[in-house]
Order: C-alpha cells, then structure tokens, then sequence
C-alpha cells in the first residue's frame, strides 16, 4: 500500500482559502489516482473530488463543484485540494485517498488512506 500523509488543515473565516496537500510514499505515486473525502460531526464520510493517474480528467461533488480544486505534481508523490469561498459546513475532517482504480474510486473503500487533517471554517 501507498502510505499518504495531509496537511494544510486549519482554522478559516468564511469566504476564506485553504490549500491541502498531501504526500505519498511506498508505491510509485503516477499508479494511484487520488482523492479526497471529508467527515464532518455526525457525517458520513463524503467524496469531495478526484483525480486521474496523470492529473488530466477531475471530478466533483457537487457541494463543492465550482470552490475547489484538486491537482497533483507526480514529480512531488503530492495531490493539492485548493479550497476557495470556504462555507461553514465545509468544517470536517479531510482525508487523502489512493486507488488504482479512478473510475471505481468515488465508493470506498479505497487502498489507502492517510490519517486526515482538520479544516474548521467559522461564520
């Protein structure tokens, strides 16, 4: 398994930007499409975007279609998660994904997961 660590989580206003990352270490990076997902208090944990194997196809849910923006840099083993016009129910819990499977990877369980980082969005 790919062993992934995120960071980046914090406290923001709303309206405000945070940018998570998260780095990969184990497996050869360019193998896994990546995604992330979040857990707010008594949530399910929710699929909030994904990326391919090369970073060229993205996709969305759709409570945060238009605000983020997942991208990675092979080169760096790191996905991003640039969070723009950040809203009070986008506190959670972040959690950086692997899969080999981007066309699967919206339904978990996923291979690996890392071990997720607080974002706290005050109104």
């Amino acid at each position: 398994q790919v062993q992934l660590v995120e960071s980046g989580g914090g406290l923001v206003q709303a309206g405000g930007s945070l940018r998570l990352a998260c780095v990969a270490s184990g497996r050869t990076f360019s193998d896994y499409a990546m995604a992330w997902f979040r857990q707010g208090p008594g949530k399910d944990r929710e699929f909030v975007g994904a990326i391919s194997w090369g970073g060229d196809s993205t996709y969305y849910g759709n409570s945060v279609k238009g605000r983020f923006t997942i991208s990675r840099d092979n080169a760096k083993n790191t996905v991003y998660l640039l969070m723009n016009n950040l809203k009070p129910e986008d506190t959670a819990v972040y959690y950086c994904g692997a899969d080999p499977d981007y066309f699967t990877i919206t339904t978990m369980p996923l291979e690996s997961w890392g071990q997720g980082t607080q974002v706290t969005v005050s109104s």
